[in-house]
């Protein structure tokens, strides 16, 4: 099993025209109207949204040539070797400019230029990534633009038609279209907080960062890997980041520069087949609490551990990965209403979201422990000079 991210480089087609002038193609067309009725289509929904669909070119130096032996024989002035990157993203909010994409289409690069539908261009400034969810932020001069409206991706369901718009192998702008194969895809070790959209609308490299939406032209998700064989071409499975977890870390990349993610102070493992029984549980389903960090959120919530979480906000906890994204996804000081088993009861508790817990909070001066002051986040003005790229 091979999980591709679905990010591209610039790729040249070069077509034969001796081949084509060998075969002849034959297309198969649906017939304009059936018993009297025109059939349905999507262009119109397509005409609204793929303008807020762009397309995103990367350059990239080389980190080869950063090489002492390099250094050795050209001195400062080492060749630096560019290599281009394609991906796709979404403009999310027309007035001030802001796209959203995976963190792994811009990574590392050292110059972003963004292509609208309209063959328009301009360089983007990056707002900030979060690499554990790979979704960043970035910004161009708002001119004209059209945005996509976001729709609650909690409300989806398996079964639900969905339309691909990315830009695969750098071609230019594509439409595919499928429907959500499952939802709450997690444990593929793909990113470090996981809450997957799976589908079978065609995805392939290129299209990381691109939209996928509903049959109403609101996003749902963005297009971000694929399960795929050694060619790295679409089998039929696609996952892409819900929109609900989107939202909350563009706040927060807009707002700060960087994702905080709070904690419950609990150590957490998978509930195993055998357990089912020793825990007197309905089912396999659940977190299963390992450990509970004294004085945490969980602990004061009376979280103990053996306890297994099996339900966050009304929503079921299928595994521990699933746990760990949903409270990761959760701003800083929001409430958490917990159901859990313990010796074959349920029970309920609510917890609050809380600062990372620091193992050393304290330093040493002058031979005496000083316990440092909380410093305020600091918001990083990005825009000084907006237009202009670093």
């Amino acid at each position: 099993m091979i999980l591709t991210r679905i990010s591209a480089f610039t790729v040249k087609v070069v077509i034969v025209g001796a081949f084509l002038s060998i075969f002849s193609v034959v297309q198969a067309r649906l017939p304009a109207i059936v018993n009297g009725q025109a059939l349905p289509s999507l262009a119109d929904m397509l005409e609204r949204v793929t303008p807020a669909v762009v397309n995103i070119s990367t350059e990239t130096g080389s980190a080869s040539l950063q090489d002492p032996v390099y250094r050795h024989f050209f001195g400062k002035k080492v060749p630096v070797k560019k290599r281009l990157g394609t991906g796709s993203g979404i403009i999310v909010d027309a007035r001030t400019g802001y796209i959203v994409t995976n963190a792994h289409v811009i990574d590392g690069a050292k110059k972003i230029i963004v292509t609208l539908k309209d063959q328009r261009q301009f360089y983007a400034k990056l707002v900030g990534k979060d690499l554990k969810a790979d979704v960043a932020v970035i910004r161009i001069q708002p001119e004209r633009l059209t945005a996509m409206r976001i729709a609650n991706s909690k409300h989806l369901r398996v079964g639900d038609f969905v339309v691909a718009i990315g830009n695969p192998y750098g071609l230019g702008q594509s439409v595919t279209s499928g429907i959500i194969s499952a939802l709450g895809r997690t444990g593929l070790g793909i990113e470090h907080y996981e809450d997957f959209i799976q589908t079978d609308a065609p995805i392939n490299p290129g299209n990381s960062g691109g939209a996928l939406v509903n049959l109403r032209g609101e996003l749902i998700g963005i297009n971000t890997a694929i399960l795929g064989g050694r060619s790295g071409g679409n089998v039929g499975i696609g996952f892409a980041i819900p929109s609900s977890m989107i939202i909350n870390i563009k706040n927060q990349l807009v707002k700060n520069g960087h994702v905080q993610r709070g904690q419950l102070g609990i150590e957490i493992q998978d509930v195993k087949p055998s357990m089912v029984k020793a825990y007197k549980l309905a089912n396999g389903q659940g977190a299963l609490i390992s450990n509970v960090v004294s004085n945490s959120p969980a602990a004061r919530a009376g979280i103990r551990k053996g306890d297994v979480i099996t339900r966050v906000n009304g929503a079921i906890v299928t595994n521990s990965s699933n746990l760990k994204s949903v409270i990761g996804n959760l701003p800083m000081g929001s409430k958490v209403n917990m159901e859990y088993v313990r010796n074959g009861f349920v029970r309920k508790s609510v917890a609050k979201v809380g600062y990372p817990i620091q193992k050393n909070t304290f330093s040493v001066k002058n031979g005496r422990k000083v316990k440092p002051a909380r410093r305020k986040p600091v918001k990083k003005d990005y825009f000084k000079d907006p237009w202009s790229y670093e």
